[in-house]
């Protein structure tokens, strides 16, 4: 199986052509067999797998995995991750479109520079808000709990996220958990991820899910966009409100994708 391993800020991906649904076990065995390739310390090692299929609607189809094997729903810099793939490959154009979980998707290729690229990530409508006393759920293609707090960096982020991913009110499908903080005039977002279930080094779904909610309790920025910092780098996430439909729309997440190395497994 030829593969390629991609980052976007930090946030690692296994990325594999399967046009002919060769490359993977049956259903039987796939989760395991994916579980096994995103182990770290004796797989190639990642957060998740993506599948590259043909798509009747797109220039492709991203089909994404979670490290735990299972199908997950939108991840936004797996998206970013797998369009710059598209590009290096000849796959798709600077600018393309791909079929993905939670509908189609326009990505552009900002620049390339060897195996960096900056990739602007066009993320779906969000209609699904609850704003709560202390939190904020938000779906950005992935269901997000948003909890703002001083010195996150302080924040045991597996302990509590796990808390609140297996909170009994967030069952069946459990939630991914993100601790914000305003930090230096930029948003420093922390991530629980399920699926994962641990800290990552950045989600692309939970800072655009960070960015809204504090549009939601009206903290400002120099700017109209919303610098993220994550412990795996920087995004930005820029977007407009609709009040007459009440949703926000023209939703988009930049930042850069790197290609880390290639192989066969």
């Amino acid at each position: 199986m030829n593969f390629a391993k991609y980052h976007g800020a930090g946030n690692d991906f296994i990325i594999i052509k399967n046009p002919d649904d060769n490359l993977l076990s049956n259903t039987n065995t796939k989760q395991k067999e994916i579980s096994e390739l995103c182990r770290r310390k004796t797989g190639i090692g990642a957060d998740g797998l993506i599948e590259l299929k043909p798509s009747q609607k797109a220039d492709f189809k991203m089909i994404y995995y979670n490290s735990d094997g299972k199908e997950g729903t939108m991840c936004g810099n797996g998206g970013r991750c797998i369009a710059a793939f598209a590009w290096h490959n000849k796959i798709a154009g600077q600018t393309m479109q791909f079929e993905a979980s939670d509908g189609i998707h326009e990505a552009k290729i900002i620049e390339s520079l060897n195996n960096t690229s900056i990739v602007d990530l066009q993320i779906g409508n969000v209609t699904n808000i609850d704003i709560k006393n202390d939190y904020i759920i938000i779906d950005t293609g992935s269901p997000h709990y948003i909890k703002f707090a001083n010195n996150i960096e302080r924040i045991n982020v597996y302990e509590e996220g796990k808390k609140i991913r297996f909170d009994n009110i967030f069952m069946p499908q459990g939630i991914n958990v993100n601790f914000v903080e305003v930090f230096n005039d930029n948003l420093f977002v922390r991530t629980y991820e399920r699926g994962v279930e641990d800290e990552t080094l950045s989600c692309g779904t939970g800072v655009t899910a960070a960015a809204i909610a504090s549009y939601i309790k009206n903290i400002k920025f120099k700017t109209n966009d919303y610098p993220v910092i994550t412990r795996g780098g920087k995004l930005v996430v820029k977007f407009r409100e609709n009040k007459k439909k009440n949703m926000f729309e023209d939703i988009w997440l930049k930042g850069e994708a790197v290609k880390v190395f290639q192989g066969n497994y």
